[in-house]
């Protein structure tokens, strides 16, 4: 007989208002704490210096973390020029200096050069794998790393001031995978100084943006009733797929991962990705393959 998991079935996102000092997987365990849920997770992670939006998905919502993992992410995030950090950001070490400090005009010349795709080294502090290790487990013990540069879009990078002479602050939209501490340092690189980030903040993922966030404090009054406000629907993040409205037959095939004939869902091509309801309900994401629809995510939202 299978062991039953430890908690509640919750199922949802909760979009949290990071604040600075706190780790991301720390987030997400006061989130699961506050809910007493079986299943957490989150959709790309936040320094501790960072703030702004973390999407947290709990129980069966675990399984639309992709697709909110994967959305362009929008950023504020200000730079300090004239210092190099080893981690690109304030809490690192000052490793190089410049006197240069960039003219407004100056830094919006460069922009162009670093929206659309491009080529990005990420920085050695960060949590990519080499040869199975952490880079910045490695950065730590002092080994000297050359990261490799990796394809990354960035929609738009605006400057959105300059409070003084030491300081500019910007606005970005970019793809998966893009590092603003190493965006940062780049732009200061091409305008002929040096930089690093001291302030970061997400302020939307995908369609979610900070105005739907609630802030970490909210978890420390929290009762049951209150909870249930802070949490939305595991499909809020799935509202760019076609809804499909089963009828009673057809959703008892899929609730078993069982395929359907395309006319069910109507005419779509190839490879189009459906979310599958019955009375408005989730059932599952399913991918049309060859004239069938098949089910590859099925949610289990029974008790």
């Amino acid at each position: 007989m299978a062991r039953r998991k430890k908690g509640s079935r919750v199922h949802g996102w909760v979009f949290l208002d990071k604040p600075p000092g706190m780790g991301s997987t720390q987030a997400v365990a006061m989130v699961r704490r506050a809910f007493n849920a079986q299943k957490a997770g989150h959709a790309g992670t936040l320094d501790p210096l960072a703030t702004g939006l973390l999407a947290i998905a709990l129980g069966e919502a675990t399984k639309t973390v992709p697709y909110m993992a994967d959305a362009a992410k929008a950023y504020t995030f200000t730079v300090r020029w004239g210092e190099a950090t080893e981690t690109c950001d304030a809490e690192g070490s000052v490793c190089a200096t410049s006197p240069v400090r960039p003219a407004s005009h100056e830094i919006i010349d460069v922009l162009p050069g670093f929206t659309g795709q491009i080529e990005q080294a990420p920085p050695a502090y960060s949590a990519i794998k080499i040869d199975g290790q952490r880079a910045y487990d490695l950065a730590r013990a002092g080994e000297q790393l050359e990261m490799a540069k990796r394809p990354v879009y960035i929609e738009s990078l605006t400057l959105t001031g300059c409070p003084d002479e030491d300081h500019a602050s910007f606005e970005v939209t970019c793809g998966k995978g893009t590092y603003v501490r190493s965006l940062a340092r780049d732009i200061a690189k091409a305008l002929g100084s040096e930089g690093h980030v001291t302030a970061l903040r997400r302020i939307a993922t995908g369609a979610v943006s900070i105005g739907q966030c609630v802030a970490a404090g909210a978890f420390d009054e929290a009762n049951a009733h209150s909870l249930c406000d802070l949490l939305h629907p595991l499909e809020t993040v799935l509202g760019h797929l076609p809804v499909v409205e089963l009828d009673e037959v057809s959703a008892a095939r899929v609730a078993h991962g069982n395929p359907l004939q395309a006319g069910a869902g109507g005419q779509y091509c190839n490879g189009d990705e459906l979310l599958l309801t019955r009375a408005c309900a989730p059932l599952a994401i399913a991918q049309v393959r060859d004239a069938v629809i098949q089910p590859v995510r099925v949610f289990q939202l029974g008790d």
